[in-house]
């Protein structure tokens, strides 16, 4: 068994150093409950095995106040990565590695080098997203700008983002309604049922570039802020919404919407050097859509999740946005031998 751990960290560090994605979900282990249990059904003596598909990403607008929808936007060319999942021990651990870009995509959009790296810990009343993202290479997508079929779009591979945060959720009709049947799988959610439910979230971001953003080409535009090269905003957001799964025969169909208030930290450098700090209001929106097919033994779907932050400068509204889509397909095994076993059993079992 200790051979098997120690393959696991090796894979997870070949994972990180190929820049590739991994997602680690932590089930907290609960008693059962028998009013939730009339809904919700658990699966504490299983393990679970699921080949994924999945695509991440992480973008950014820059839109002029002066003309409403105005937009310039800073798109990543990510590959989908393909990858295994594995449910056990109540830990949810997910590998993918980048499916190759054809040439032809990275000719008309370049090419983005990204770390993706997120621990989710879903319990059966709140939830808690961690992540961090770096990303460099971007191309640019202007409405304005008619691009000819078949011809590259501007490219800015210079461009780095990076995006650190954690977002958090309360689900308030916990014993009806379950996070973890749509999005990871460790329950199964038997009736169609909602909750009203808020997030929170605290996040660190920055986009900078070896020269200004925007560029001189959207001065008359965007003003004065078309000469940023460098942006940070720290954010703070509290979102309220509602969540609701519809069952039919073991089919599911989930969406969530949550919108609130955000107070911004803001500093941005321009192209001379000059600098300035700014505090700043604006809106926080998360939305989460998982449609599929849950079992006792089999179970698979598809879902996306998006999360945007606004930032307010003087002549300039930032959005920036992360976005996860994921494919995937299990199966549910029977526990046995050391597998019975939960973390806190771990170092025991393991001999340490």
């Amino acid at each position: 068994m200790k051979v098997v751990v120690c393959i696991g960290f090796w894979l997870s560090a070949v994972t990180l150093w190929a820049q590739g994605d991994a997602e680690v979900s932590v089930s907290p282990r609960e008693r059962y409950d028998s009013l939730r249990g009339i809904n919700i059904k658990r699966y504490p003596d299983h393990f679970f095995v699921w080949p994924v598909l999945k695509q991440r990403r992480l973008d950014f607008t820059m839109e002029t106040l002066a003309a409403p929808n105005r937009k310039v936007a800073y798109k990543s060319n990510r590959p989908f990565g393909f990858g295994m999942g594995v449910y056990l021990f109540e830990i949810a651990a997910e590998l993918t590695f980048s499916i190759p870009v054809e040439e032809k995509q990275k000719d008309l959009y370049g090419e983005s080098k990204a770390s993706d790296l997120q621990l989710n810990i879903l319990g059966k009343q709140w939830g808690l997203d961690v992540y961090h993202q770096k990303y460099k290479g971007f191309y640019i997508d202007d409405p304005a700008d008619k691009i000819p079929a078949n011809t590259p779009f501007p490219q800015r591979p210079d461009i780095e983002t990076r995006n650190v945060g954690l977002t958090g959720n309360y689900v308030f009709s916990n014993k009806k309604f379950s996070f973890r049947s749509a999005y990871n799988f460790a329950e199964r959610q038997l009736r169609s049922a909602g909750s009203f439910l808020l997030f929170s979230s605290v996040t660190w971001f920055k986009a900078q570039g070896d020269s200004a953003i925007l560029g001189e080409q959207y001065a008359a535009e965007f003003g004065g802020d078309s000469h940023i090269m460098q942006i940070k905003s720290t954010t703070f957001a509290i979102a309220p919404g509602y969540t609701y799964s519809l069952i039919q025969r073991g089919f599911f169909l989930n969406g969530t919407l949550a919108v609130g208030p955000a107070h911004n930290w803001l500093f941005y450098r321009l192209e001379d050097g000059s600098t300035k700090n700014d505090i700043k209001f604006s809106g926080f929106i998360t939305a989460r859509i998982a449609l599929g097919y849950s079992g006792d033994r089999f179970f698979g779907g598809m879902s996306f999740v998006t999360q945007n932050h606004t930032a307010q400068f003087d002549d300039v509204k930032l959005t920036s946005s992360t976005g996860t889509f994921k494919i995937l397909f299990g199966y549910r095994f029977k526990e046995f031998g050391v597998l019975t076993k939960r973390v806190r059993d771990l170092p025991r079992a393991l001999g340490f």
